[in-house]
């Protein structure tokens, strides 16, 4: 049996919306990371689209990366199989998620992506070092703020199947989130900046489907505790593309758009890609600096003849299918998006008035008219504002660095409030429909409660004793909310995250001393009588 102290190397993966990566340093020498830039023959390019394009029966991978993405199509008619792309998008609780080709697995595209991923990991490891890749390797994994367990645990099963890890619960896959990666990587710039011990920042992290916020406290000793509960939202930059889209859907149609999107994804694809290229990574809100573009539809997308009707058709015939994209046109597609990330920051600063500094992160955050918009809106407010050089590469590093040293991270402010079911006598003002035929009735007990910080490795202990001495065991849900102070254990913003029990002796001491432990990544269960001693504790992913 190994042990998690027996790696030698972190990998920090980095598994975006649109672009992920990779970093990797030995522990021998932790100021040595290595962001991997060579991405078959696209070569200095710090991510990889997450993109997959499979046979026909979408059941082998052909290709992935960039050489997934769509080229520029030919004028004749040629078959197309739809690229799966955008599929961590499922894992989160949007409503509106992105439908994937001929209703494919989600969970399919994660594991071959991280399979495909995962070959690329290896050779770089196996290229530097002679370890054993599953014994002495730690992955250290970033997710979004606002996925939950659910999703850590696909993720983990996908990672698995993958074949990245030695077995499914292997300790050497430890989770983190975006901003909290990105802030172990900025905390040390931020010294540079003589920010005083005791002072809180907020890191900003913008990438293509998700933006999220945390708001740390620098320690004595390079350490970080969190003092805010972490939010986010689903307006990364791959959300101003929509915008694209909608945008030309008044010029063709949406039938027609929708039509390309069926039929013919790859030109689709191909015309968002153009305008990235284009349009969306040069904008800088500074209208003397933009210069109207004109986009050759027949030429980005031939096929779009074929669908558009009507007036649109005539209308596009008249102009020779050329459509000019002016500052107003682009300025709209970015500002409904930039708006709601503003309103997340003015959120999170509602929650610590003395923030004194700001760091954008994120791949979406290297947008200038983004920049040039938050340090407007939050200067006056903000002393600091800060975008590190490279910032799409802050998460991978930052995940690097977490890896050597946990105890990097002192506390975490807890996103949800836990609790357990326990049985008590009903009285007045309770719900009669949950009074029970023996007068009893279930209810809710808080242990921790959501917005409190806590120290990692702290522990919470309770003592229960059966309400019915009859009882052979004793049942010890752990639930989940949202809410501060939930009633019971059905409402709907409350789920079960654990459900065992243990067992009862039938004379003496028969209480159960009931230990909650916060770990950086894991929340494990005790269970303990005076007399039968301690039970197998369970342990379960911390929803970060």
């Amino acid at each position: 049996m190994y042990k998690i102290n027996d790696y030698r190397v972190v990998v920090g993966i980095d598994f975006g919306t649109t672009y992920s990566g990779f970093a990797y340093a030995h522990k021998g020498n932790p100021n040595d990371i290595t962001v991997h830039i060579d991405w078959q023959e696209y070569t200095g390019r710090f991510k990889t689209p997450t993109v997959l394009s499979y046979d026909a029966e979408y059941q082998n991978v052909q290709s992935w990366g960039f050489p997934a993405l769509a080229k520029r199509p030919k004028r004749r008619k040629e078959s197309e199989r739809k690229p799966v792309e955008l599929f961590k998008l499922h894992l989160g609780k949007m409503a509106d998620k992105p439908s994937l080709p001929g209703g494919f697995d989600y969970r399919k595209a994660i594991t071959d992506y991280f399979r495909e991923l995962g070959k690329v990991i290896k050779k770089s490891i196996a290229e530097k070092w002679d370890i054993n890749f599953f014994t002495q390797t730690l992955i250290v994994l970033t997710i979004p703020a606002e996925f939950d367990d659910k999703a850590m645990t696909i993720i983990r099963e996908c990672v698995y199947n993958a074949e990245l890890l030695k077995d499914r619960y292997s300790r050497n896959l430890k989770f983190t989130t975006e901003p909290e990666a990105a802030a172990v990587h900025c905390m040390r710039s931020l010294i540079e900046y003589n920010l005083p011990i005791g002072a809180s920042f907020m890191v900003v992290d913008c990438g293509g489907g998700t933006v999220d916020l945390t708001t740390r406290q620098l320690l004595e000793g390079e350490r970080l505790s969190e003092i805010t509960v972490r939010s986010g939202d689903y307006c990364g930059g791959s959300y101003v593309d929509k915008e694209f889209l909608k945008f030309l859907e008044h010029r063709v149609g949406a039938s027609a758009i929708k039509l390309v999107r069926d039929n013919h994804y790859g030109q689709l694809q191909f015309m968002v890609q153009e305008f990235c290229r284009m349009v969306k990574m040069k904008f800088t809100g500074n209208q003397s600096e933009f210069e109207t573009v004109e986009l050759e539809l027949d030429e980005m997308c031939p096929i779009l003849k074929q669908y558009c009707k009507g007036d649109y058709l005539r209308h596009n015939e008249d102009v020779e299918w050329s459509i000019k994209l002016r500052f107003n046109d682009v300025k709209a597609m970015f500002d409904p998006i930039i708006d709601k990330i503003l309103r997340l920051i003015h959120k999170q600063l509602h929650t610590n008035y003395n923030c004194s500094a700001l760091i954008l992160v994120g791949g979406f955050s290297e947008s200038k008219y983004l920049q040039s918009r938050i340090k407007k809106e939050f200067s006056s407010k903000i002393k600091i504002i800060s975008i590190p050089p490279q910032p799409v590469t802050s998460i991978i590093k930052g995940a690097v660095q977490y890896g050597l040293r946990e105890e990097i991270v002192f506390s975490r402010v807890l996103k949800w409030t836990y609790g357990t079911d326990i049985t008590r006598k009903w009285r007045q003002g309770d719900p009669l429909n949950r009074r029970r035929s023996d007068n009893n009735i279930i209810v809710f007990e808080k242990l921790a409660e959501r917005g409190k910080q806590i120290g990692v490795d702290e522990k919470i202990t309770r003592k229960f004793k059966p309400f019915d001495r009859q009882q052979t065991k004793m049942a010890l849900d752990l639930f989940v909310t949202t809410q501060e102070n939930a009633k019971f254990c059905d409402e709907p913003t409350t789920k079960a995250l654990a459900t065992y029990s243990v067992e009862l002796p039938p004379n003496g001491d028969r209480s159960i001393s009931y230990e909650l432990t916060f770990g950086a990544v894991e929340i494990e269960v005790n269970a303990c009588n005076p007399i039968l001693g301690k039970f197998a504790p369970q342990r379960f992913e911390l929803e970060l």
